[in-house]
């Protein structure tokens, strides 16, 4: 079992390190929920479909991302808090290649 290391800041700015798994087909909005590290009904609302913002987060760090989809790019030009930096979390799936990522969740809307 391969696991990588996160760093997840939640919304009320306490950095938590993480870890989560390579081989359960994970992404981000799933591992923030497993370690509760967002409030129940606040964080993957449309079940990491691409069709809600409850999951934007903020990258931090230079980690090779896989690129934004057409769904993810086109909510968030809908979505509040958006920044230059901004992602889906269910748009990530936990991959060897984002070992290290560091991350903010975006504030609740």
């Amino acid at each position: 079992m391969s696991e990588i290391k996160l760093k997840i800041t939640d919304r009320d700015g306490i950095t938590h390190e993480v870890e989560a798994p390579t081989d359960m087909a994970m992404n981000i909005m799933e591992v923030v929920r497993a370690y509760e590290l967002a409030p129940e009904g606040t964080i993957g609302i449309c079940g990491g479909m691409a069709m809600c913002a409850s999951c934007q987060c903020y990258v931090l760090n230079d980690v090779s991302l896989p690129e934004m989809g057409p769904d993810e790019d086109a909510m968030l030009a809908e979505a509040y808090n958006v920044k230059p930096n901004s992602r889906l979390g269910c748009q990530i799936p936990i991959t060897e290649e984002i070992d290290g990522l560091e991350i903010a969740l975006a504030p609740h809307e």
